[in-house]
């Protein structure tokens, strides 16, 4: 697995999820659970992981649509 994205923005992870899912590419949501260590402030990052296999097909898809800077 490699992460593709780090972000506190819940909406950010669902629209990627979505992305991604509808591209056919498994991802993986790290970090979920943290919220019961911060008290639910959304301090902690959570990470998207994908297989690396499938990780250049998933960042074109995450620059395509604007949710990583292109380089």
């Amino acid at each position: 697995m490699k992460e593709l994205l780090r972000t506190t923005d819940l909406t950010v992870m669902a629209f990627a999820s979505a992305l991604l899912q509808g591209e056919a590419i498994d991802c993986f949501e790290m970090d979920v659970n943290m919220s019961v260590l911060e008290g639910g402030i959304g301090a902690f990052p959570r990470r998207m992981m994908v297989r690396e296999a499938d990780y250049d097909r998933a960042l074109r898809v995450m620059r395509d649509n604007e949710i990583l800077p292109s380089n």
